[in-house]
């Protein structure tokens, strides 16, 4: 059972816990699961460490490739980690606890984005400098790099719930949920290498930071209820 609060069944009334009891369980559940920490950033270094060795080691044409490279390679391990959102609490009945209690399931689908993105999308913007330094990406691309990645990987995460929402009860929904996803992904990934690419030809990018700052702002605020829906849609069939 992922979040013990919801198993309070006395008196026939289910108990429903905070916001903050929610993030924290999470939290702690997901620390516990170090493996599901550990892939997705082995994945995103091991692919661009294996980089220079399959496209060339010539410094221009890394420095020239370096933003889109870690743009897909975010996205890609973002996705990796994607399929377990709420795989656990789908096997061990805990997430048709959470569909059972008055609060909306809004709440939860949103702790437990906001923990995905803590545990994957956040060590990724952290290690963006490092990574772009083994690209050979020049200095003038390390900030807005970090900073799309910032805004864009906590989008990869939200619309990523949806598909996992909607997938939560297939046994293997891997293909399918890239399907769901992917298209999706398209407008972060265009503006995010869009950042990176106009800070490096001289430009400015604030713009672009724009436009992914209301991408995740109506993630944020539409992408909960949607993977709320699809959960319930998935617990029904």
């Amino acid at each position: 059972m992922s979040i013990e609060a919801a198993s309070d069944h006395s008196g026939g009334t289910v108990v429903s816990p905070g916001f903050g009891t929610l993030l924290r369980t999470e939290l702690l559940l997901a620390l516990r699961r170090r493996s599901d920490i550990a892939n997705p950033l082995l994945f995103f270094i091991t692919v661009l460490a294996l980089m220079p060795l399959g496209i060339g080691p010539e410094p221009e044409l890394l420095a020239r490739m370096a933003p889109g490279l870690i743009w897909v390679m975010a996205l890609l391990a973002t996705l990796l980690s994607q399929e377990s959102l709420f795989r656990s609490d789908y096997e061990d009945g805990s997430l048709e606890q959470l569909a059972l209690q008055s609060q909306p399931l809004y709440f939860p689908a949103l702790a437990k984005v906001l923990v995905h993105w803590a545990v994957t999308g956040l060590p990724l913007t952290v290690l963006s400098p490092v990574l772009g330094m083994m690209l050979n990406l020049p200095e003038d691309g390390y900030l807005p790099l970090a900073l799309s990645l910032l805004l864009g990987t906590a989008s990869l995460s939200l619309i990523g719930a949806i598909g996992a929402a909607l997938t939560v009860a297939l046994r293997r929904p891997g293909l399918l949920l890239a399907l769901i996803i992917m298209p999706l992904y398209v407008p972060v990934l265009i503006f995010g290498t869009g950042t990176v690419q106009a800070a490096l030809d001289g430009y400015g990018y604030n713009v672009q930071l724009a436009v992914l700052g209301a991408i995740l702002a109506g993630a944020a605020a539409l992408a909960p209820l949607a993977a709320a829906g699809a959960i319930r849609i998935s617990l029904d069939h």
